[in-house]
């Protein structure tokens, strides 16, 4: 279930970091976010982790990161990896920012461990967060549904809209799509969004 994820994640803590340390599939994809943002941006990483290998990449680009993350434990590596950035520990549901607070947002690996319901409204608060022109990146599953995957040997909690659901929300909210592909195989399978505010 949902609520079971956060003790998930902090008792796999270093499990988790060390697998993040060593593997950044996704790396054209945030490539591609982070050449639309501005110089010295704002970026919101929901669901931050250890700050590796997203936030390194960020800060190496010379944005500015503010990171949330439910895990004590990975909140204090990426204070202790980036002291100069933010790191938060919080649920992302409960986290609240001002409107118009940042460039970039990012939901990566963490928007589709909540409930369906749950993620159209984090989708309305993100269009909220981002500042006019502002881009978000997040991924989902490639359909409507719940599905199971494994973690440590423990059961971890997935769900998706279906890609239209998905399309009205970001719409409803805002925000354009600006690229968006389906299990993408060079990004290890996943279903990957990148859209805009105008």
């Amino acid at each position: 279930m949902p609520h079971r994820i956060i003790d998930l994640y902090q008792r796999h803590a270093a499990a988790f970091d060390a697998a993040r340390r060593d593997s950044f599939p996704e790396r054209t994809w945030f490539q591609r976010f982070e050449r639309m943002l501005p110089r010295d941006a704002d970026v919101l990483d929901l669901g931050c982790g250890g700050g590796e290998p997203v936030a390194r990449f960020l800060v190496d680009q010379g944005h500015h990161v503010t990171g949330v993350d439910s895990s004590a434990t990975l909140v204090n590596l990426a204070r202790t990896r980036f002291a100069r950035h933010k790191w938060i520990e919080a649920d992302m549901t409960r986290f609240g920012a001002e409107s118009g607070a940042y460039d970039g947002i990012i939901a990566w690996t963490s928007l589709f461990h909540l409930e369906p319901l749950w993620q159209e409204k984090l989708i309305r608060r993100i269009a909220v967060w981002l500042r006019k022109g502002g881009v978000a990146l997040f991924n989902t599953g490639p359909a409507n549904g719940v599905a199971t995957g494994t973690f440590e040997g423990e059961d971890l909690y997935h769900a998706s809209l279906s890609p239209d659901e998905y399309r009205a929300a970001l719409a409803e909210s805002g925000l354009s799509v600006v690229n968006h592909v389906s299990e993408d195989a060079s990004c290890g399978g996943f279903t990957v969004w990148l859209v805009g505010k105008i």
